[in-house]
């Protein structure tokens, strides 16, 4: 079911240091900051050669990411990303088998412009898993 990686998200207080960090440091290429209301977050891409890093950092008071960021104040570690040719299709077998999909189950756009769902941590080894149609 599940295709290549497709990205790492990390979550971070402070996405243009972050962002700076990725960029300055370790040398590597970073998207400009994107605000994506929908999804309460500000996001930056660090493109790898063979992956890309999903920098996250809370957006409004009702952001997803802030009770982590509450939980880890200088960040870490959010979730990963895993490309599926059937964003619906892999959903179903999904719940069939047990595995929990988190919200109303209808997958949305994601920071790709690509329908994307979320798997619950407790059925993946505490790590939140993101599907996104390839």
């Amino acid at each position: 079911m599940i295709g290549k990686l497709n990205h790492v998200a990390i979550a971070t207080p402070d996405v243009t240091a972050a962002a700076a960090m990725y960029r300055d440091a370790l040398g590597a290429r970073v998207s400009e900051p994107q605000a994506l209301p929908d999804h309460g977050v500000t996001v930056v891409f660090v493109e790898l050669p063979n992956t890309k890093i999903e920098l996250l950092e809370p957006l409004g008071t009702n952001s997803p990411i802030q009770g982590f960021i509450d939980k880890n104040p200088t960040g870490g570690m959010h979730h990963v990303c895993y490309e599926v040719e059937d964003i619906i299709a892999s959903r179903d077998a999904l719940a069939a088998s047990g595995a929990k999909v988190l919200g109303d189950g209808e997958p949305r756009q994601g920071a790709h412009g690509k329908p994307v769902i979320f798997l619950h941590p407790k059925d993946f080894a505490g790590t939140l898993i993101e599907l996104e149609q390839a």
